[in-house]
């Protein structure tokens, strides 16, 4: 039987490095967004990160646990079958995006902070969209570590 996927990516001897992959995929996909949202998107970004430096890396820590628990059943049928996680992920890019997306949207109705509050929900209309185009660089993540 395979290993759950929180069994491979949060041990104590990967979850670090998978936090700072984490911060590197969010920056690339924040800077990958072109035209309007995109514009919008990254001001969005650099507010969240001015007022809170760090926040990104200490949000991924926070959030990780959750996120792994929300992709295991995905991780878990693709194991059962014959796909490359990449191309599962990516065929289901919906389902994981409204998987992950519950996780933020719990923890932005639990946020005292107004600015943080804001940047999310002016961003959270075209979350399931951005969350989508990032599923192929998260699946190669993801593989990378489960593969």
């Amino acid at each position: 039987m395979s290993k759950s996927l929180k069994d491979v990516l949060l041990t104590e001897e990967k979850r670090p490095g998978i936090i700072g992959e984490c911060e590197v995929l969010i920056d690339e996909e924040v800077q990958s967004k072109t035209g309007l949202t995109g514009i919008a998107v990254k001001a969005s970004f650099a507010v969240v990160k001015a007022v809170k430096p760090g926040i990104i890396r200490e949000s991924v820590n926070a959030l990780l646990d959750e996120f792994v628990e929300k992709m295991e059943p995905f991780y878990l049928a693709q194991q059962s079958g014959t796909q490359p996680i990449e191309a599962y992920f990516s065929q289901r890019a919906g389902e994981v995006a409204d998987a992950l997306l519950g996780v933020t949207d719990k923890r932005a109705e639990r946020s005292t902070n107004s600015t943080i509050k804001k940047a999310y929900s002016s961003l959270r209309p075209k979350g399931k969209q951005h969350v989508e185009a990032a599923i192929p660089r998260l699946s190669r993540l993801v593989a990378k570590h489960a593969g």
